[in-house]
Order: C-alpha cells, then structure tokens, then sequence
C-alpha cells in the first residue's frame, strides 16, 4: 500500500486531476448503492488471465470498501475440462450441458468447490477485502433437483448425469456474511432431498440468488461485449433490452445459444424485483467499475 502510495505522488498533475474526476464522477452512484446487494457472476477469460483477475478482485473489494454488499458466484468450466483431460477423461456436452457421471461429479466438486472457490477467496482477501468461501450445500443454500434435457441431434430425452437445476434458494447464510461485512464468494453446487449432490450452471445460480436477495443489480461477466442485434457484429451491440423485448429477440435469432438462458436468467431475477441486470465483458480491465460507477457503463443491461 505504502508504495502504491509512493507511486500516485510521483504522477504528473495532469494525471492526478484526471484521477480526480473519474472519483468525483462516480460519487454519485456510490451513494446510490451504499448498501445495496450486488451479485456478480464471475466467469469467462477474467478467471483465466492474471491481469483480468486482477482488476475483477480490485473492483470487488472497492465495492465492498463504499459500503457495497457483493455477492459472488463462479464457474469454472474451463478448469474442469482441463483437469478432466489430464485424468485421461473425455470430457462430453449436450446442448451445452456437461454430462457429469460420479466420477466427473468428483472432477467439478474438486474445481469448484476446492481449487477455484479457495483461490478466488484468498485474492479477495490479500487485496483487502473480508471473502468467505461457500458451496451451495452449505447451510442448505441450494436446493436442488435433477435436471432433464432433450438431446435434439437424436431426438430423445438425454440423461445427462448429476447436473441439477435450482429448486430453492434459501440465503439465510448469505445474510449472516453480509450482517458481517464478509463477501460470500459461492460455487454453483446443490443437493437435493436425499443429499444428492448435483452440478448447476452458474449463471443460472446467480440469478436465483439475485433474485431470491431482492439484490439491486445482478451482473453476469462474460466473454462477449454484449448482445448484438446483428449476430458477430461489436459495433450492433444493444446497451439496453427490456424484459418485454427478450422473447422476440430469441425467436428471431438476435439472442442465441448460451446467451439464451443468461438472458432468461437475467428476466427471472428482474420479476423477482431485482431492478437491473448486466451482461459484461470480462475482457475489458475494471469492467464492473465502468459500469456501476461512470455515466457511460458498457455491455448490455436488461431493465423491467
């Protein structure tokens, strides 16, 4: 800290006015969200690159140094289909869902819940925050039951293993953490009645907990800039979509493959009272900053 401290007196004073300004302007969203529960779905390349983790951890734990509540939810695809591959597993989807028998089951509970949800918790905290690692079977957070799927290339209902979806929220410890000024840092597993343990998307969990918190916001990182009205093309990017929008945007192939059930997800949390959603790129360094704390934002926001 001392030398970060060193560092700033040593810029010019051009630098440090402009510094100056960006503070003043984002004064006033500060006191707008003293207090508010914010929960952010923290996936993509930003668990990937070291510089982007970086900047995601700094923006979470200035948000909870305003007075901000974050609530954090993690993938971590990537990291699963990589150690899978290095236990000579082959890892399969079915419309975009990992088929997880036992032994993957192992795989993605060893992810999730040790590796990543440890790392991110000690990040938060070297970098001055107060984190708490969870899984959704802590304190019966998630509730959970199996999901069923259609495989549309053979045309029959697919069993695709221990991969849930959420049937209940109960936030209960997420409460406790926050009373407490700790930021829950949860991983997206669940169980259900007979102690079952499942897999579930994250984006998904986040939203069902956005919602279930009534949270202010609910933010989704990924690794896109947004949703385009023209399919690939950045500059067609759509800042604002209305929930009375969505399912026309889906059938007519603007909203498409894994954006669908962020999106969704997104609508489900707005009518449960979240007041808005974000769909960011995780690429773009301080991305969550940018759109909580200046006039101009990025990405796509999804309002009632």
């Amino acid at each position: 800290m001392k030398s970060e401290l060193k560092d700033l007196r040593n810029l010019p004073l051009e630098e440090l006015i402009e510094r100056a300004r960006i503070l003043v302007e984002a004064m006033p969203y500060i006191n707008i969200f003293r207090g508010a529960t914010i929960v952010i779905k923290y996936g993509g390349n930003a668990m990937i690159d070291e510089e982007l983790k970086r900047t995601v951890i700094q923006d979470i734990v200035l948000m909870e140094h305003v007075g901000m509540h974050p609530v954090v939810v993690h993938g971590g695809g990537p990291e699963i289909s990589a150690l899978m591959k290095k236990l000579g597993m082959k890892p399969r989807f079915v419309e975009g869902q990992r088929v997880t028998d036992a032994e993957t089951l192992d795989v993605v509970e060893m992810v999730l819940a040790g590796k990543l949800n440890g790392e991110i918790v000690n990040r938060i905290n070297h970098a001055g925050g107060h984190a708490v690692g969870l899984s959704g079977k802590d304190g019966g957070l998630i509730a959970a039951r199996k999901m069923g799927i259609n495989d549309s290339e053979k045309g029959v209902s697919a069993d695709i293993g221990f991969v849930g979806e959420v049937e209940e929220i109960r936030p209960g410890i997420i409460s406790l953490l926050a009373e407490n000024q700790f930021i829950p840092v949860i991983s997206p597993l669940g169980v259900d009645e007979t102690g079952q343990t499942f897999n579930i998307n994250a984006d998904s969990v986040a939203a069902e907990i956005a919602a279930s918190l009534r949270a202010a916001k609910l933010v989704l990182i990924t690794d896109v800039k947004g949703i385009y009205r023209e399919p690939g093309d950045e500059s067609s990017i759509l800042p604002t979509i209305r929930v009375s929008e969505v399912e026309d945007l889906i059938t007519s192939g603007v909203i498409t493959g894994g954006m669908i059930p962020k999106v969704r997800g997104c609508v489900k949390a707005i009518m449960a009272g979240v007041s808005k959603t974000h769909i960011l790129d995780g690429s773009v360094p301080h991305s969550l900053l940018l759109e909580l704390f200046t006039d101009r934002g990025i990405g796509t926001q999804i309002i009632p």
